[in-house]
């Protein structure tokens, strides 16, 4: 599975490259802050909405920590989705959220 920091993913969010970003979490933490045009699918729901997915575009998976959306990436891969998963989610976000 690949993986991305989150400094990296910040970098790229700073130098205007239109990013596809999951967020994972549950309502009540993305209610707390999310990266700023995040699509929101809690990771339980992910199975039932693949079809707001499009196979031919890349994304990035975050959640609070990395695991939960580490399971979203394996998930994905084994349907043909070309993912990349934040190390460390939201804990280590230092940019501003929405």
């Amino acid at each position: 599975m690949k993986e991305i920091t989150a400094k990296e993913l910040e970098q790229k969010l700073a130098s205007g490259k239109k990013l596809n970003i999951i967020d994972v979490r549950e309502d009540e933490e993305v209610a707390m802050g999310k990266i700023p045009g995040a699509k929101h699918i809690p990771l339980g729901q992910i199975p039932e909405r693949l079809a707001e997915i499009d196979k031919s575009e890349h994304y990035y998976m975050v959640c609070r920590s990395g695991g939960r959306s580490g399971n979203a990436c394996e998930f994905l891969i084994q349907h043909g989705f070309d993912v990349t998963n934040m190390a460390g989610g939201m804990l280590v976000w230092e940019r501003e959220m929405e």
